[in-house]
């Protein structure tokens, strides 16, 4: 298989990270609902405080997207939540642990981040597994310390 790079999503990237997110594999795994709206997505996808877009790409195609969410208020302003997804085509080829890799690499060392939130459904095992990854807790300085289970989600907060 092809190399996984991570880089900063671009306009160009719209229309890739769109149907991403309208796959059924995708948007039910999400807080979203279906059939989003294309201005919905320009919006999402422009310049925002505190807002960081990356993309993952296989031989120039766009596979993965992740948004890194660092809070503004100043209480928070050490925090940061996350949305991550894969090309249900591009599963299991490591991309989702690759863009996880890089999220940890940013808020740790670019990003001034201590604390790493996100929610996820409690039956979402493949994200789950991506999230619980020995190796990637072992290479990274943070650790899962909080599973909160709510209304068949779970809130996973990590700690530096």
């Amino acid at each position: 298989m092809s190399e996984i790079v991570i880089r900063h999503a671009e306009t160009r990237d719209y229309e890739a990270i769109r149907q991403i997110h309208a796959q059924p594999e995708v948007y039910c795994n999400t807080l979203q609902v279906p059939h989003p709206s294309d201005h919905m997505w320009q919006e999402r996808l422009a310049d925002r405080p505190g807002i960081k877009q990356l993309v993952a790409c296989i031989d120039g195609i766009v596979v993965g997207h992740l948004t890194i969410d660092v809070q503004q208020r100043p209480r928070r302003s050490h925090v940061a939540d996350f949305g991550i997804c894969v090309d249900s085509r591009w599963k299991n080829r490591g991309v989702a642990s690759a863009l996880m890799r890089e999220k940890i690499e940013m808020c740790d060392n670019w990003l001034r981040v201590d604390r790493i939130e996100l929610t996820v459904f409690a039956d979402n095992a493949p994200a789950i597994a991506v999230y619980k990854n020995s190796d990637l807790r072992l290479k990274a300085p943070v650790k899962i310390t909080l599973f909160v289970m709510v209304n068949m989600s779970m809130r996973i907060i990590w700690r530096g």
